[in-house]
């Protein structure tokens, strides 16, 4: 993947003026819409669920990249996937059954992504890495937005890409949490090439131009 994808999270939008800032993103240089859904079991918060995801997908011209902090997600990603999901990312430490999981997602026809919290390491994907679309590396903990980035986060992506590139895989590698354009040029660096950006776009001054600089720092970091 030669561009670096830019995926507004949408949990930091203004709720009030959703379908605004759904077209902010529509006409902006983004890639993807980020979705995050929060159970306040595996997370300790609540986001949102079906029926705000329809609203979006109502609204959105760009892929919906719907990432699922959920226990036991295999309930769901069916309904999800007919909400618009594109991309549907799960975590390791709620999946026991993690291969299963995964090939369910596929047989939907949606990519197929796995997130890893900070404290996981990447090796624990190495037996089933040809069989994921994406791995997001969660660079804070996951359930709020506006957390700090984790600095260890480089160094997880380095050997992700590594082990990536040792299995001729093109692995989206997916970083989410504290993504700003302090970090975005060295998180390319060591491998990533899809950034999620909640808080640092839409509290913003000019959220339309914060998404274009991503974009020109990540671009002449290639």
């Amino acid at each position: 993947m030669k561009n670096t994808i830019i995926a507004p999270s949408v949990l930091a939008a203004d709720f009030a003026n959703l379908q605004r800032d759904i077209e902010l993103v529509n006409n902006s240089a983004a890639d993807w819409f980020h979705i995050d859904i929060m159970d306040g079991v595996f997370v300790p918060n609540i986001s949102f669920g079906m029926p705000v995801l329809e609203a979006i997908q109502r609204h959105a011209k760009k892929p919906l990249d719907v990432h699922l902090m959920i226990v036991q997600p295999e309930r769901y990603v069916e309904t999800f996937k007919k909400l618009g999901a594109e991309i549907i990312t799960i975590h390791y430490e709620a999946c026991p059954h993690l291969h299963r999981n995964l090939q369910q997602i596929k047989d939907l026809g949606c990519k197929a992504g796995v997130a890893l919290n900070p404290h996981t390491p990447v090796n624990v994907l190495e037996d089933i890495l040809h069989d994921i679309d994406m791995v997001l590396i969660m660079s804070v903990n996951p359930g709020f937005g506006g957390q700090k980035f984790i600095n260890h986060t480089y160094e997880k992506v380095r050997k992700l890409r590594a082990m990536a590139t040792e299995k001729g895989l093109n692995t989206i590698i997916e970083i989410d949490g504290g993504v700003s354009t302090s970090n975005a040029q060295a998180l390319v660096e060591a491998g990533a090439n899809a950034l999620v950006a909640g808080s640092f776009v839409f509290g913003s001054a000019n959220p339309t131009q914060t998404i274009q600089d991503l974009k020109n720092i990540c671009e002449t970091s290639l």
